[in-house]
């Protein structure tokens, strides 16, 4: 019952953060070009360390937790761990890393593509 009561608060996590994005077109273009330009490179980063993780999972004889694999490993794993808990292993693959690649790369491209919201909003004329 504990591992439903988790995914619950991960979901509703992820509701609060999708309903704050709901206010964008509330600020200004200024702010609209420093929140793009905050995070562009989070999300790019964020994308980076998913792919290292990907392709940790190929090689399970990998030591996660050591150096320089540690890297990739802590900043995901706050992610990736409750995540697990939501989507199960396919085949005994664990597919928590490619569905988080997917989420950041929309993201990315929903918030600070070529028509990203953002991107749209410090274009907006007063």
């Amino acid at each position: 019952m504990a591992s439903s009561t988790d995914a619950m608060d991960s979901v509703s996590v992820m509701v609060v953060a999708l309903s704050g994005f709901l206010v964008l077109g509330e600020i200004d273009p200024d702010t609209a070009i420093k929140l793009a330009g905050l995070l562009r490179p989070l999300l790019a980063l964020g994308s980076v360390l998913m792919i290292l993780r990907i392709v940790m999972s190929w090689f399970p004889e990998v030591k996660d937790q050591e150096m320089p694999w540690a890297i990739a490993y802590f900043p995901t794993e706050p992610v990736l761990g409750p995540l697990r808990k939501i989507i199960k292993p396919v085949n005994g693959v664990d597919i928590s890393p490619i569905v988080s690649f997917a989420v950041l790369s929309f993201m990315n491209e929903i918030l600070v593509g070529p028509q990203g919201l953002l991107i749209l909003l410090s274009q907006k004329i007063n």
